[in-house]
């Protein structure tokens, strides 16, 4: 997952220093975890895709007998 590393190195140094030193290694680890992120595809689809909206085979479905006829 994306906190994975974060998740690990924050329990292996516990209780090495001061909230602020953490809150910093946490942002240091995040800044390097997002070097390796890959940008989405048709991210202008993903609003639809957060609002349920059903696709097949990367279509839309918009009506039931669109995918009987298929």
């Amino acid at each position: 997952s994306t906190f994975a590393t974060v998740r690990l190195r924050t329990k292996r140094s516990r209780n090495c220093g001061s909230r602020a030193t953490t809150l910093a290694m946490v942002f240091k680890l995040l800044q390097a975890a997002q070097k390796r992120w890959r940008r989405l595809k048709h991210f202008q689809k993903l609003e639809l895709v957060v609002n349920n909206v059903k696709f097949e085979d990367g279509e839309q479905v918009t009506d039931q007998s669109d995918r009987n006829a298929a």
